[in-house]
């Protein structure tokens, strides 16, 4: 009993210091306003993970590539520890060099001054922000912007870099709206998705601040964006350096990981973010508001109906956006 106490009472301690973070009040009407999708030219920053699979690759071409709609004002590398990573530091390191890469490829060597080094760790408790070059970024841009006129952040790894940023800065919690492929569907059995359950804590302050979120849930919604080795093949090979890559580095990937050699589909759902930004006949996906869920440290969601909204994201409709990404890519 004295020590289910103690954990009580140092959660209602850490609950106490997260309001005080974000004293603010939430406009309800106004964050509904920064939640619908973009019309016209729109600055955007990408936090991702790049090494860590085949998508990432994908998602930063795709948002380069889409130059007359989205303005990309910085890049910044996430953490991420898997099989490919020997720890969070390493995997963004490695994520650094990537994203390095793809721009060389799409020959933009002009934003390779605006990639910056993200966080080495993970938060170790929801008011206490991990600094890096990335977040440190991202809280003085934020700043030049208005509720009106929003920084868009699309997130594609976990989620600590963005959630650094607003705690080192809360008043820019306003002044962004953070598009994250991150969870799973408020229908699946668990939350335990890797973004998310890499950082439970910055997930929760994501959710639980205020900011205008738009979430991209992975299993059961955007796990329906696969992609094979034979379209990868047809629609990649041959049209460019940075084509020839991304199909060799996915088709070389999607075969190692793979039991059916030749059958394979792999999800490349981190595309799906830049797809929701960029979607200006609303033909890419379906999305409606819910509140803001909380992501619980047993794995689950917690779903009260009294919080502040975010836009979620409900179906894919995989043929519309693969078709963008191509004509895209390819041109």
């Amino acid at each position: 009993m004295e020590y289910a106490n103690e954990i009580t009472r140092r959660v209602m301690e850490e609950r106490i210091k997260f309001q005080e973070k974000f004293p603010f009040p939430i406009d309800t009407a106004k964050l509904i306003q920064r939640l619908e999708r973009p019309r016209g030219q729109i600055d955007v920053v990408l936090d991702t993970d790049a090494y860590n699979e085949i998508d990432d690759q994908f998602a930063i071409s795709y948002l380069v590539k889409k130059s007359e709609k989205l303005h990309t004002k910085a890049i910044y590398a996430a953490p991420f520890f898997n099989g490919k990573s020997t720890g969070p530091r390493d995997g963004m390191e490695k994520s650094y060099e990537e994203i390095q890469k793809l721009l060389t490829l799409l020959e933009r060597e002009d934003l390779k001054e605006q990639v910056f080094r993200g966080s080495e760790e993970y938060l170790s408790s929801e008011t206490q922000p991990v600094d890096s070059p990335a977040a440190r970024d991202l809280a003085q841009r934020a700043m030049n912007y208005t509720p009106e006129k929003p920084l868009y952040v699309v997130a594609i790894g976990a989620i600590t870099n963005v959630a650094s940023a607003l705690l080192l800065e809360p008043r820019i919690r306003d002044r962004i709206v953070i598009v994250w492929l991150g969870g799973n569907s408020l229908e699946w059995e668990n939350c335990m998705e890797f973004n998310l359950i890499q950082d439970v804590a910055a997930a929760r302050v994501i959710f639980g601040c205020g900011a205008a979120v738009v979430q991209l849930p992975c299993m059961g919604v955007v796990s329906s964006f696969t992609v094979s080795g034979p379209e990868l093949q047809k629609w990649f090979s041959g049209k460019s350096a940075l084509c020839d890559y991304l199909c060799s580095y996915s088709c070389g990937e999607g075969e190692r990981e793979s039991r059916y050699k030749e059958n394979w589909t792999r999800v490349i759902w981190d595309v799906t973010t830049i797809g929701w930004l960029a979607d200006e006949e609303d033909i890419f996906m379906n999305d409606c508001l819910k509140p803001s869920p909380v992501p619980e440290y047993d794995g689950l969601y917690a779903l009260p109906r009294d919080r502040h909204p975010i836009r979620y994201v409900s179906a894919i409709h995989r043929d519309a956006l693969i078709a963008d990404l191509i004509e895209t890519l390819t041109k």
